[in-house]
């Protein structure tokens, strides 16, 4: 079976932020199984998709979009 074809995605984020993933990756992983960071982003990626597909949390969602500082539009 041929391997999937992924796309890269490079983004800024803050310290603050990255100890945030870094948390959720050690809190998710067992001693089975590590989770990275990267998995922790595609995890959330499709957790919002979801809900928002679903109509849930939308206004929460715009309120965090909205305090967050835009240090990168692209």
């Amino acid at each position: 079976m041929p391997k999937k074809e992924r796309k890269r995605l490079q983004v800024v984020i803050s310290e603050e932020q990255d100890a945030l993933l870094t948390r959720t990756a050690y809190e998710l992983s067992s001693p089975e199984r590590l989770i990275s960071k990267s998995e922790v982003v595609r995890l959330a990626i499709e957790k919002i998709a979801r809900e928002l597909g679903e109509g849930e949390h939308l206004d929460e969602y715009r309120a965090l979009l909205d305090d967050t500082p835009e240090e990168d539009e692209g």
